[in-house]
């Protein structure tokens, strides 16, 4: 009988089922040089607590042994994890991740993929959208109040080692020059070399990273707004949608995506269990882009989708109804889950026609745990969205909306607050109606 499994796709999750030994596998058909596969075991703030939970060639296993590296072969790597024995108090997730020892990116490997041997099957990930990096997050074990769960993460480093080492907690000193130079200007004031199995890298602790600071500040006004709503203890799954129609053009350049971005990005580090935000941008097209924690935020907008412009992608319509539709089968198709609520962040600045369609989807789908935070960027002409309070037919209320005259100017306290307004007897209401559990 063939062994069950899931095939999950980027920013997508699955439950570990019943057991204690996970086996994750890491392999590939054919590279320009060989794969260093490391594993991070960091706590709730992303960090390793030591150098001892950087595990890899020259560090095969965890303090206690419950992490495991085990070379299988010249195209793979497995870890055995001793999934009960992982303190939580130390280790909130294990990331799982390989860099280029060499010349070349990931975008010149085939065959690059990521299986799990799990308690019900296998969970496979396929690297499939690799581009120019030259170090590659796969996938990262987590914990969620359902249990443990793998996630398809798919997010890069074009630095190599250093950039991907420095995220998660663990300094690496340049020691020889990189055999391949970076192609992004942030990577070559970064860029390190892949360490040689004759010179292994030489970890060390960090000093905090300031520009965390930042998300930090945030997360505590996000917690004095939920404290004021009496849902500071409220878990949820947080996404985002940006508008990038032509009209957004210059929200784009001046930052001010970016900087809702960070803003939004604070309330999922601050609500949800795994801090992870997802994240989408549309026009005439859509596209899911990969989603992000509070440690990856700089410059975020800028190496996703830079704007619209005449050789963009998306086009330059607005098209609410086909981002929906891709959110929707995310979290009722992909991953349902209908014990953790789904809050949802819509940054438009207008233009919208398609009500029909918008009215549609609300009303066939406020059975589900979803809530849509709406929000307006400016003065102009939001259709639908304007009439949400007197949209009939839907089992409960799961939509709200607002308009700011200029978000640069809206307190981050006013915005927290604006934001969370509905949102707590939207939750009293699904749960009354057992569409929450």
């Amino acid at each position: 009988m063939a062994t069950p499994q899931t095939v999950l796709t980027t920013g997508a999750n699955a439950p570990i089922g019943q057991t204690t030994e996970l086996r994750v596998h890491v392999k590939w058909d054919s590279a320009p040089a060989d794969l260093d596969v490391s594993c991070f075991m960091v706590g709730e703030n992303g960090k390793v607590s030591s150098d001892d939970y950087f595990i890899f060639y020259n560090q095969d296993a965890s303090p206690g042994g419950h992490v495991r590296y085990e070379r299988t072969g010249p195209n793979g790597v497995v870890f055995t994890i001793r999934t009960n024995e992982l303190d939580p108090s130390t280790v909130a997730k294990c990331v799982f991740s390989a860099t280029l020892d060499g010349a070349g990116t990931f975008a010149d490997i085939k065959g690059c993929r990521i299986v799990a041997e799990t308690g019900a099957g296998e969970i496979l990930y396929e690297i499939k959208e690799a581009t120019q990096e030259r170090s590659l997050v796969f996938m990262e074990l987590y914990r969620h109040s359902s249990g443990l769960k793998l996630r398809a993460i798919g997010r890069g480093f074009n630095g190599g080692l250093k950039p991907l080492a420095e995220a998660h907690g663990v300094e690496i000193e340049d020691e020889v020059q990189e055999t391949a130079p970076s192609t992004s200007s942030t990577a070559a004031a970064t860029s390190a070399p892949t360490p040689q199995p004759s010179t292994p890298p030489a970890p060390k602790a960090p000093e905090p990273s300031v520009p965390l600071g930042k998300i930090d500040l945030l997360k505590r006004k996000v917690g004095i707004s939920l404290e004021k709503k009496n849902i500071a203890h409220e878990k949820a799954r947080v996404a985002v949608v940006f508008d990038a129609s032509g009209s957004m053009s210059q929200l784009y350049k001046k930052g001010t995506v970016q900087s809702a971005f960070e803003r939004i990005l604070a309330v999922s580090a601050q609500m949800d269990d795994d801090g992870i935000l997802d994240v989408w941008f549309f026009a005439t097209k859509m596209m899911r882009a990969p989603s992000v924690n509070e440690h990856q935020y700089e410059d975020y907008v800028k190496k996703t989708y830079a704007g619209p412009s005449m050789k963009s992608k998306l086009g330059f319509g607005n098209n609410e109804p086909v981002v929906m539709e891709d959110i929707i089968k995310k979290y009722t198709q992909e991953d349902p889950d209908d014990r953790t609520p789904t809050y949802i962040v819509f940054f438009s600045d207008g233009g919208i026609y398609e009500t029909k369609k918008i009215s549609k989807l609300l009303i066939k789908h406020a059975d589900k745990p979803i809530f849509w935070q709406f929000v307006g960027l400016g003065n102009a002409n939001y259709g639908v969205l304007e009439q949400l309070d007197d949209l009939k037919g839907r089992l409960v209320d799961n939509a709200d909306f607002f308009a700011l005259d200029d978000l640069d100017r809206v307190s981050d306290e006013e915005l927290y607050d604006r934001l969370l307004n509905e949102f707590p007897g939207w939750l009293k209401e699904v749960r009354a109606k057992g569409i929450l559990k």
